[in-house]
Order: C-alpha cells, then structure tokens, then sequence
C-alpha cells in the first residue's frame, strides 16, 4: 500500500483500535519484501497484504487476538515460512504489529497529509515495550516511491519512507460505467478525481481513493490536472466530452485521454479535433473505444474491467520507459 497513513486513518474514523502490520526484515525467499504492510482492524476486516498464505493468516490471528484482548505493546515475532507454516518459500520473515486507538488520530492524520503532499522519511524504533514504534520524521529528500531499510537490527531501527505514489485518474462523468470504473479502481494503485457538474450525480458514499468534484464546466479541471495524469471521458453530452477531449489533448503531458464511445464515435470526434488544430502525433492518443481489444461485452462492470486492466498496462509501460531513459542516460552521461 502506498497510502497507508491515509487508510489507517479512515479506519480509525470507523473503529475504535486498529493494528498495522509490517514486515521488517526477511531472510531467504519470502513472499513479500521487507516494508510490506497490512491493517487489521477490531471488526475482523483488513486492508492490504502482507503476501497471503499461512503466513499471512497468522499474521492476521495475531494480530486481531491481540486487538480482541486489548493488548497495548507492541510485538515483534519471527516466523520461519518453511518449519513453523509449512511454506515452499523456505525463508524468514519478521513482522512488527502496532496497536493504534482512535486517540491516536491526529498523529496519524498528520503522518497522512505528509504522505499525500509528498511523502516523507522517518527513523523508526520498533521497542516491543511501546504501543507504536517511536518515529522521528526526517528533513531530507524522499524518492519517488516508498522504501524500507535496516539502519541497526540490535535495535531494532530502521528508516522507513511513506509516499502516496498512485498514479492519479481524472474521470469525467458518473453514468453506470464511471459508478462501476470507480469501483474497479478502489483495490489498484490510482487516485481518482471524479468530476460530474449534474447534481445529486455522486452516490453517497465512495472509496477512499475517490475525490469526487462537480463542477459547471468540467473542462476548466483539465488545466489543474497533474502532470502524467490519466484522464478518462465519459459525461452524459457529446459535445461536454468533445471539449474534454480537446482539453486534454492540448496537453501533451497527459498520456492517456481515454473517450467512451464506438468506432463511429471515435471517427466523428477525431474529423472535429483535426479541424481544431490537432495533428496525428496528438491524435494517436485518443484511445476510442476504450478498454482492452478483444472485450466486447457492454456491461458497466465489463468496460470499468477492461478498462482498469489497460491503465495497469499503461502504467507499467511508463514505468518501464521512465526506468529505460534514465538507464541510457547514465549510459550516455
């Protein structure tokens, strides 16, 4: 999870004690790397995964017997995948479960808006005769991505680094199909913002990944969207996606413009964008219909499938070409 702070602040709002579960160190093959993490909460349900299997169904029983009998201190176990679980992996895994309460809150809040507005490093002590492991926040550079390293195993301290790294989505309309890619999106790595101008369009509860906005004219959020935004169109009028699109096509620094419609949409829309200017290099980034080639079924919940499944893909494939640059230009360098 790249939101944890945010996520274990939403559960505090709902419960009254949560337990976070981090992985801090494995040794030999292990289903997740050290800095994994999961929350469980007093209710029995979590969020995220620690790499399932024995291991993480022991992890989770910890834990929640720990929350069940209001345990206050902080534990530290070490679980052998292969002898104590029964494993392939073979390896080592240390897991550290703090016990947060809803007087903790603020605090996590606080850890919570740093994450989103850039993240943040830390100096972590895991002290088992603590309730939460003593942070003591950094003034440095934090990366792109979140990591976790061992600074004195003796201690046990580490320095940890907590940033929102979901790549954000821009989705105009909340017909059936933006209901349902919501939805498919609420598990995956994205932040969406979720723009309709009709009233009463939002249902009245949604992910906690969503900020939804109504607005009159939609079109004026495409200038506030972040650089690399994904941007996803689907509104209830032709000519309101027809402006979306050339909004975000003047942008060359938006990806993926993404149109719902047909084949015969996509030709309308693109005979109307080349009169306004747009080339074939600009237009070769609308993606009409949208979704993975080969899906054909119409279902909301199909298309926001589909859908989900091609940004992972475009996601990745960024990644890969923002690794790849960097590579050539040390190479170069």
């Amino acid at each position: 999870m790249s939101d944890i702070w945010t996520r274990l602040a939403g559960l505090l709002k709902t419960n009254d004690r949560a337990a976070l579960v981090t992985v801090l160190g494995v040794r030999g093959s292990a289903p997740r790397p050290a800095g994994t993490r999961m929350i469980v909460t007093g209710a029995g349900t979590f969020s995220g995964t620690i790499g399932g299997g024995q291991l993480e169904w022991e992890a989770l029983q910890l834990a929640g017997g720990r929350l069940s009998a209001d345990v206050d201190t902080l534990c530290v176990t070490d679980f052998a995948l292969g002898p104590d679980l029964g494993q392939c992996c073979g390896g080592r895994v240390d897991v550290a479960i703090e016990m947060f309460r809803t007087a903790d809150l603020s605090e996590v809040e606080h850890f919570a808006a740093l994450e989103a507005s850039g993240g943040f490093a830390c100096e972590t002590r895991f002290d088992e005769t603590r309730r939460l492991a003593g942070r003591r926040i950094l003034d440095e550079a934090v990366p792109n991505d979140d990591g976790f390293t061992i600074l004195d195993r003796k201690g046990p301290l580490y320095r940890e680094t907590f940033v929102d790294s979901r790549h954000p989505v821009v989705l105009f309309g909340a017909g059936h199909v933006g209901r349902a890619l919501v939805l498919a999106l609420a598990p995956l790595p994205f932040r969406v913002t979720w723009v309709d101008g009709r009233p009463d369009a939002f249902p009245t509860a949604m992910p906690q990944n969503v900020t939804a906005v109504r607005a009159r004219t939609p079109s004026d959020l495409i200038a506030d969207a972040p650089a690399g935004a994904f941007v996803l169109v689907m509104t209830h009028s032709h000519p309101v996606d027809l402006e979306l699109c050339r909004a975000a096509l003047a942008r060359p620094d938006l990806p993926y413009v993404g149109l719902i419609g047909s084949d015969t949409k996509r030709a309308r829309f693109l005979k109307r964008l080349e009169e306004s200017g747009f080339g074939d290099e600009t237009l070769s980034r609308l993606r009409c219909p949208i979704g993975l080639p080969g899906i054909e079924g119409k279902a909301p919940a199909v298309i926001a499938a589909s859908v989900a499944a091609d940004l992972l893909l475009t996601q990745e494939a960024l990644a890969k070409e923002s690794v790849d640059k960097r590579r050539r230009s040390v190479v170069e360098g």
